[in-house]
């Protein structure tokens, strides 16, 4: 086997409020031999999420917590560098589960091959990765947009509200976004074509801006921060409104309960829809996920942005950058070579 050794970065201690960098450790440890039916993958990329942040936690959840002393995971794309599996060659692109590292060993359970001919390898942990379904299934699946409908995101610059948008303009929505930079409301503008976008750190009153870009109230809003973005909805939801309740970032690093809205009676009086949903309930869905994204992109109707931090000893300083708003669009570490590396125009 070419390669012996792997570093990866492993939980120290389970953070309050915002993770630090003594949380994390960077260790090296030996690689296992490459055993019948196995593969050997090489790390490229690894993404890092906000829903890590409850993974931290020692408390029973969607998703077992990380183990201090144990390398977390998380999405990852690869190359094959070793393979005694019939249905991997090496050189092939994969994707996995088993982020966080530079290399692993794999039975082929849960690593899926990739084409880096669609979209550059990195974007399968965004667009056409988990970031991307998450989008894709909860606007289509529990959303269920019309056209001529007003859509609003929260987030919408991010790795999964950016596809919300643009998925929401096909369906011929009025699309409405917050960010949270001037940057990124101009790219919601000028990229991601929505009808109107707005900086929410300097809008002062949230509810009132919210109003005010959708005049007509909220059919579909899709909720990525929680606070006072869900109150500000609730505010101006139709009749019959849906939300999909899709993460609630704004709270994740909470170190007390965080009040709730003050206008939850409006899910009654104007009998909106609320729901919350994990991805995984929707893997049935990737397929069409692929089909659908591969045409749009081939179209040029979707666009994107990445975030890319160079160095696995940095995954953890990307981490807690998520939580700063310091991506723009997906944040990604690239922690090994990628032969079929190129600049993205998305």
């Amino acid at each position: 086997m070419t390669h012996t050794k792997s570093r990866e970065i492993r939980l120290k201690n389970r953070p309050a409020g915002l993770p630090r960098e003594t949380d994390f450790e960077l260790a090296e440890v030996e690689l296992a031999e490459t055993g019948e039916g196995e593969i050997l993958v090489q790390n490229i990329y690894m993404s890092v999420d906000p829903y890590m942040r409850g993974r931290m936690n020692d408390r029973k959840s969607y998703l077992p917590p990380f183990q201090l002393g144990k390398p977390m995971d998380g999405g990852c794309v690869g190359r094959v560098i070793a393979s005694k599996n019939d249905l991997f060659q090496v050189g092939d692109y994969v994707s996995g589960w088993l982020g966080w590292r530079e290399y692993y060993v794999s039975d082929g359970q849960g690593v899926l091959k990739i084409d880096p001919a669609m979209a550059p390898a990195r974007s399968y942990l965004g667009t056409l990765g988990m970031p991307g379904l998450t989008a894709y299934a909860g606007l289509l699946e529990i959303g269920k947009p019309k056209e001529g409908e007003t859509v609003f995101v929260s987030a919408a610059a991010g790795a999964v509200g950016s596809v919300v948008c643009q998925i929401a303009k096909l369906k011929g929505c009025r699309v409405v976004g917050s960010a949270g930079s001037d940057e990124k409301v101009a790219w919601l503008l000028n990229e991601a074509g929505v009808d109107a976008a707005f900086n929410y750190k300097t809008a002062g009153d949230v509810i009132a801006a919210v109003g005010e870009h959708c005049p007509k109230g909220i059919d579909v809003y899709f909720e990525n921060v929680g606070g006072v973005h869900l109150e500000a909805a609730l505010e101006h939801m139709n009749t019959h409104g849906r939300i999909v309740m899709c993460g609630m970032i704004s709270m994740y690093n909470a170190t007390e309960p965080v009040p709730g809205p003050t206008n939850l009676s409006y899910i009654i009086a104007k009998q909106l829809i609320v729901q919350g949903f994990m991805v995984a309930a929707h893997f049935d869905k990737l397929q069409q996920f692929y089909s659908d994204m591969a045409k749009w992109i081939a179209e040029g109707r979707i666009k994107w942005k990445e975030t890319v931090v160079d160095g696995i000893e940095n995954a953890p300083e990307a981490f807690t950058g998520l939580f700063k708003g310091e991506n723009f669009g997906k944040m990604i570490v690239k922690i090994g070579p990628d032969a079929a590396d190129q600049t993205s125009t998305f």
